[in-house]
C-alpha cells in the first residue's frame, strides 16, 4: 500500500498518473503560492536587487517598478531541501557512493533519483532530462521603493571595532535588502505529475525557509499554499496573479507593510477568476478540501518513519523511469 494515499472524492484519480510517461500527457498539477519575506533577503544579480518595470495591474496601465525573484531564486533552495532529505534516507547522495550512484548537485548528477527525474538534468553531451517542475519569475505585490531598505555592513576585528594597530579595516559598504513582508505570488506547475512527485515537491516547498543570498544570515521567507489546481493545460501566471492581486486590493494595497491576512484573502478570491480565463479544464482545491490535503501530506512528511518510506517510493518510480527512458535513450545515443 502506498505510503501517501489521497482519496478519489477528494481528488480525482485521474488527476495522477500511475508511472511517470515517456511523452508528456497533459496532466498538471499547481501549487500557488504566497512567498512573504520574514527577514530581508537579497535577491540580486550582479549586485543589485533585481527589480522589472510592468504594468501595476491589469486594469491599470500605469506602470510600477517591481521587486523580481527569478525562477531559480526559488527553485535551487527548494531542490537543495529535498536532497537534503534524500541524503537522508541514503539515497543517491551519500558521499561514501562510489561511481555512477552518487548524485553532487550540479557537479555529477546520477539521472535515477527523484531530484533529478523530477526536476532534471543536464551533463553535456551525456545526456539531460527536461524538469517536470516549471517555476518562473515572482514579481510583489508592493513596488520597489516600498519594498526595499538599504543597510550598511562592516567586517569588524574580534574586539567589535573597524581598526587595529591604528588601521581602520576597509571592508565596509552598502547592500540593498527586500523588506519583511513582502509578498511574490507564485505559481508552481508539475508536469506530468504522480502522487509521488506531488508530495515530493509539496514537501520541499513547504519545508524550504530561506531563499536568496547571505542566507547563514537572512533570507527567511514563509510559503502560504493558497490554493492547488489540477488541470489539463499550464494556468496563469505569476505577474498576472500578481497584478489582479494589486488591483483586487483596492486602497488596502497602499498599507505598508500590506496586511497578511487580507493579501491571503484576495489572492484566494482571484484563483477562482483567473482560471475562468485560462480555457482549461481544471479542479481547484481550496479551503477545508486544501486543508484536507495539506493534512494527508504532512501526515506522510512529518512522521521520520513515513518520510523515510515515501522517499524509498518516490527513489523506485524515478529509477523506474530511468531505466525505461533514460538509460535506454543514452544507450542509443552511445550504438
Amino acid at each position: 500500500m502506498p505510503i501517501i494515499e489521497i482519496p478519489t472524492d477528494l481528488v480525482p484519480k485521474n488527476s495522477f498518473l500511475d508511472q511517470i510517461p515517456k511523452a508528456p500527457t497533459g496532466r498538471y498539477a499547481h501549487l500557488i503560492v504566497l512567498r512573504e519575506t520574514e527577514s530581508f533577503p537579497i535577491f540580486q544579480t550582479d549586485g543589485t536587487l533585481n527589480i522589472a518595470k510592468v504594468s501595476a495591474g491589469l486594469q491599470n496601465d500605469n506602470s510600477l517598478i517591481r521587486l523580481a525573484m527569478f525562477k531559480r531564486k526559488q527553485s535551487s533552495p527548494e531542490r537543495l531541501t529535498g536532497r537534503e532529505l534524500l541524503r537522508r534516507a541514503n539515497i543517491a547522495q551519500n558521499e561514501d557512493s562510489n561511481g555512477d550512484d552518487y548524485c553532487d548537485y550540479n557537479e555529477q548528477f546520477c539521472t535515477t533519483c527523484p531530484d533529478c527525474v523530477y526536476y532534471g538534468f543536464a551533463i553535456g553531451d551525456s545526456g539531460s532530462e527536461k524538469s517536470k517542475v516549471y517555476v518562473d519569475t515572482a514579481y510583489s505585490i508592493t513596488g520597489y521603493d516600498e519594498s526595499h531598505q538599504q543597510f550598511s555592513f562592516n567586517a569588524l576585528y574580534e574586539k567589535g571595532n573597524m581598526s587595529q594597530h591604528g588601521e581602520v579595516r576597509s571592508s565596509f559598504g552598502e547592500q540593498d535588502h527586500v523588506v519583511p513582508q513582502v509578498f511574490f505570488p507564485a505559481v508552481i506547475t508539475i508536469k506530468d505529475v504522480t502522487v509521488n512527485s506531488f508530495a515530493y515537491i509539496f514537501n520541499n516547498v513547504l519545508r524550504t525557509k530561506r531563499y536568496g543570498a547571505q542566507t547563514t544570515r537572512t533570507g527567511r521567507l514563509s510559503n502560504h499554499i493558497v490554493g492547488v489546481v489540477f488541470a489539463d493545460g499550464e494556468i496563469f501566471s505569476n505577474l498576472k496573479f500578481t497584478q489582479a492581486i494589486h488591483d483586487a486590493l483596492g486602497d488596502d494595497k497602499n498599507e505598508t507593510p500590506l496586511n497578511p491576512t487580507k493579501v491571503i484573502q484576495t489572492a484566494q478570491a482571484a484563483i477562482a477568476q483567473l482560471l475562468q480565463d485560462d480555457g482549461v479544464n481544471y479542479q481547484l482545491l481550496d479551503g477545508e478540501n486544501l486543508q484536507q490535503l495539506l493534512g494527508i501530506v504532512k501526515s506522510a512528511t512529518t512522521d521520520e518513519e513515513k518520510l523515510h518510506l515515501f522517499l524509498q517510493e518516490a527513489n523506485a518510480e524515478t529509477q523506474e523511469y530511468s531505466e525505461r527512458v533514460i538509460q535506454k535513450a543514452s544507450n542509443k545515443k552511445r550504438k
